[in-house]
């Protein structure tokens, strides 16, 4: 259910997503959770169907922590400001909306936690989350605002989310880094619950 759902949604963004700017749909730290949750899902299978002995387990750690961010981020942004993430300040389709920032990510949660009893190496976690939300920053900053002049705001534009364009550098570094403490924090919170689970719940 996890990699079909995730796979549909990756070829909606691919063929259906909206390219005017640079970037595409690929400017948004959401779509690169989606993408990392169909790369998990397909690693989670290959190995529960013995097509594959490698667990992933760092990397389908650090997926679990980013959809949580991109849940926790996206929600409190909106209900502050709906405009601060979104282009008119309202929705897109319930459906997408859903899935993106609810259903995805929860069902990948349990397939983590439940199901591959993840977040065995923490060190290899924390390490692909310094990559991906690293990468991801450098992305933003060094070559989707450069190229772009929308969404804009009171110090510049082009970034990829409009609250981050009435920061400047030191307010954005300052999110980032708050943001990446977060994402430490959930990845021992995690940690924890899926202790819990393999104690409780042993195979």
């Amino acid at each position: 259910m996890t990699f079909l759902l995730a796979g549909g949604y990756v070829l909606r963004t691919i063929f259906f997503g909206d390219y005017d700017t640079f970037g595409g749909p690929f400017r948004y730290l959401t779509i690169w959770a989606l993408f990392a949750s169909f790369f998990a899902a397909s690693r989670m299978m290959a190995l529960e169907e013995g097509r594959s002995d490698k667990r992933w387990d760092g990397f389908v750690s650090m997926t679990a922590v980013l959809n949580a961010m991109v849940v926790f981020l996206f929600w409190k942004l909106y209900f502050a400001d709906p405009s601060s993430v979104t282009s008119d300040g309202s929705l897109g389709d319930w459906w997408l909306e859903l899935y993106l920032h609810g259903v995805g990510p929860m069902l990948q949660w349990i397939d983590a936690v439940v199901i591959h009893r993840a977040f065995r190496k923490l060190r290899a976690g924390l390490m692909w989350l310094l990559g991906i939300i690293g990468a991801w920053i450098a992305w933003a900053e060094l070559v989707i605002q450069p190229m772009n002049t929308t969404p804009s705001g009171d110090v510049t534009s082009g970034l990829p989310y409009r609250f981050l364009n009435s920061l400047d550098f030191t307010g954005r570094a300052t999110f980032y880094a708050t943001n990446f403490a977060v994402a430490v924090v959930l990845l021992l919170v995690f940690a924890a619950v899926a202790w819990g689970v393999r104690r409780r719940f042993p195979r």
